[in-house]
C-alpha cells in the first residue's frame, strides 16, 4: 500500500471536503447546509473543515471560486473563437451548475449566500472586490470579440456584463421554482437584444 506524503494527504482532504461541500450545498442550499453534514459526507471531522476553509462560508467561497474560474476560462476560449454575432450571443448565454439538469438547487444556494453576505459588511467587501475583478475579465474578453467581429453593444460593456450576470442569477432562481421555464430561450433573447443586429444588415 502506497503511503501518501503529508502534503498529498492535505490535498486529498481538501479535495474531498470540496466535493462533499458541493454535493451538500446543491442538495440543501447554503443556509440549511451544516458543517456536520459536509464532514459526514466527506468522512472527516469538523476540525478538518475549519483548518482548510475556516468554516462553512469559506468552503462555499472556495467551491464558488473554482467554478467561476473554470467558467471564465471556458468563456474566454469561446469568445476568442466565435465567428459572428450569433456565436457571440451563444457564448454569452448564462450557463453553469444552476442551469444544469441535475442541480436546480444551486441557484437558490447562490442567492442565499449573496443575501447572507449582504448582512456581513466585513465579508461583502472582499466578495464584491472579487466579483468586480471577474466582471473586468469578462468585459475584456467580450471587448476583444466585439472589436474583431465589428459588433457593438446597446450599452457600455461594463453594464452589459452586470446585466448578463444578474440575468443568469435571476433565471436560475426562477428555474428552481418553476422548472418549466425555458431559461435558455429567455437568456438568449435578452443577450441578443444587448447586441443588436447592425443597421442595414440582411
Amino acid at each position: 500500500m502506497i503511503r501518501l506524503s503529508r502534503a498529498e494527504q492535505q490535498r486529498q482532504t481538501r479535495e474531498r471536503l470540496l466535493a462533499a461541500g458541493a454535493a451538500v450545498f446543491a442538495r440543501r442550499g447554503f443556509l440549511a447546509a451544516t458543517v456536520e453534514e459536509v464532514v459526514a459526507e466527506a468522512g472527516y471531522t469538523r476540525g478538518a473543515l475549519y483548518k482548510h476553509f475556516g468554516g462553512k462560508e469559506g468552503l462555499w467561497q472556495a467551491i464558488s471560486d473554482a467554478q467561476v474560474e473554470h467558467h471564465l476560462r471556458h468563456l474566454a476560449d469561446r469568445l476568442d473563437q466565435v465567428e459572428d454575432r450569433a456565436g457571440l450571443i451563444a457564448a454569452l448565454v448564462p450557463v453553469g451548475p444552476a442551469f444544469g439538469a441535475d442541480e436546480p438547487r444551486w441557484g437558490v444556494a447562490a442567492h442565499e449566500f449573496a443575501t447572507w453576505v449582504a448582512g456581513h459588511p466585513e465579508l461583502s467587501v472582499t466578495v464584491l472586490s472579487a466579483q468586480r475583478e471577474r466582471e473586468r475579465r469578462i468585459e475584456a474578453a467580450v471587448a476583444r470579440a466585439c472589436a474583431r467581429l465589428g459588433v457593438r453593444a446597446a450599452m457600455p460593456l461594463a453594464q452589459v456584463v452586470v446585466v448578463i450576470g444578474a440575468l443568469g442569477g435571476s433565471l436560475a432562481l426562477r428555474r428552481a421554482v418553476d422548472p418549466g421555464t425555458d431559461v435558455h430561450a429567455i437568456a438568449a433573447g435578452t443577450v441578443a437584444a444587448l447586441f443588436p443586429e447592425p443597421k442595414g444588415a440582411a
